[in-house]
């Protein structure tokens, strides 16, 4: 089941057009109405129904004042015209019209504060969580690390770079789809533990009723609980640099037994991917190159570009440079291990040691630098055990 919230949809058509900012959360009307783009999302959590409601019991109370307080104006106006020969009042205040207008709105706002209250200190309860995640935001990714298993991996955006530049025709999921989706149970209740490793980003899912901020050096925490298998998308919602609009957010929900097993999966191939690295056999120039390209479109290219010259400023190019052209074991460790201060990130725990390996013979081979030089995934895994 794919649950394309039209939170989502709006939040789409504003990254692609800013001025439509004020339609962001479009999404479905009260009960009873037929789904419409005007309202905020019901969502898929008890809590995002609570977020509804609230929104909606506010709603009716403006809508109430409103009606009140236009009809006494147009009222006034129609029947204290001038035309009509009406004469203006003269006085200079009543103690009990002070009162009344004054104590009205105070009840008011404490009929209103009252839901609010009782909703937010709900939201911001994250006591008797049944699981852990570690979101931590990257530019422009996300690192999913479940504290109660031994997985952890990466979420990058999936769609490819030629429905982004307007060269292929765009799947339905554009710019929503990402290659690993950050994986819960239905029926338990998850908690968020949220940070970031550059630059502040905001983790959204309308869905869930979730926007929390991951901020550099701080743990931010929110939770939530689905109770429906499903896919469900959101997006960085906080600007967070010149990608920002190609950090989504995808969570597959499974049944708990599927959920288990997928936890068994990926620790197996986890511990399968460590073992196939230390034992792989050398590969071959052409087999390096063809998948370093592969991985370097999807890893690299929006930094250093398909040239390899990288944005003049911005980001070093690889044509040429001391990295690509000098020792390869500084090359295999500035990858691996990135370079504080930099945008450079550290790719050794968000690629395996083969794509590693075919990524930097691809970059020492192409764009004219020609060293000849082969990486494999032994020299990779053997970094890596070293640390170095």
């Amino acid at each position: 089941m794919r649950h394309h919230s039209s939170g989502l949809r709006q939040a789409r058509t504003y990254l692609n057009h800013p001025t439509a900012a004020a339609t962001l959360f479009a999404a479905s009307v009260p009960a009873g109405a037929q789904e419409a783009r005007f309202n905020m999302t019901r969502g898929a959590t008890e809590i995002s129904q609570q977020v509804f409601d609230l929104h909606m019991t506010i709603f009716y109370i403006c809508v109430a004042i409103a009606l009140v307080v236009f009809s006494l104006m147009f009222w006034s106006i129609v029947h204290h015209r001038k035309s009509k020969g009406a004469v203006p009042a003269q006085f200079h205040g009543s103690m009990k019209i002070e009162i009344l207008w004054t104590a009205i709105p105070v009840l008011i706002l404490v009929a209103m504060a009252v839901p609010a209250t009782r909703t937010l200190v709900a939201m911001e309860d994250v006591s008797a969580s049944e699981l852990t995640v570690l979101v931590t935001g990257s530019q422009w990714k996300w690192h999913y690390k479940y504290l109660d298993y031994p997985i952890e991996y990466y979420s990058v955006l999936a769609t490819p770079r030629a429905q982004i530049a307007n060269e292929a025709e765009k799947d339905p999921d554009y710019l929503m789809a990402v290659d690993k989706p950050l994986v819960l149970p239905t029926g338990k209740k998850v908690r968020f533990l949220l940070t970031a490793d550059d630059v502040i980003h905001s983790w959204w899912v309308p869905d869930f009723a979730i926007k929390k901020d991951a901020v550099p050096g701080f743990i931010n925490e929110t939770w939530t609980r689905v109770d429906k298998p499903g896919l469900y998308y959101g997006k960085c919602a906080e600007l967070c640099g010149r990608d920002h609009g190609f950090m989504p957010v995808a969570v597959d929900v499974k049944t708990p037994e599927d959920f288990e097993a997928w936890a068994a999966q990926q620790v197996a191939a986890a511990e399968q991917a460590k073992a196939e690295a230390a034992t792989a056999g050398p590969m071959a120039m052409d087999e390096l190159m063809a998948l370093g390209q592969e991985v370097y479109d999807r890893a690299c290219v929006a930094c250093h570009q398909p040239n390899g010259e990288g944005l003049a400023g911005v980001f070093p190019g690889l044509k040429g440079s001391a990295i690509a052209t000098g020792d390869p074991a500084a090359h295999i460790h500035i990858v691996l291990f990135g370079k504080a201060g930099t945008a450079m990130q550290a790719f050794g725990k968000q690629l395996s040691a083969k794509e590693l390996a075919t990524v930097i013979t691809y970059e020492r081979n192409a764009w004219g630098n020609a060293k000849g030089d082969m990486v494999q995934p032994a020299d990779v895994a053997a970094a890596i055990e070293k640390g170095e």
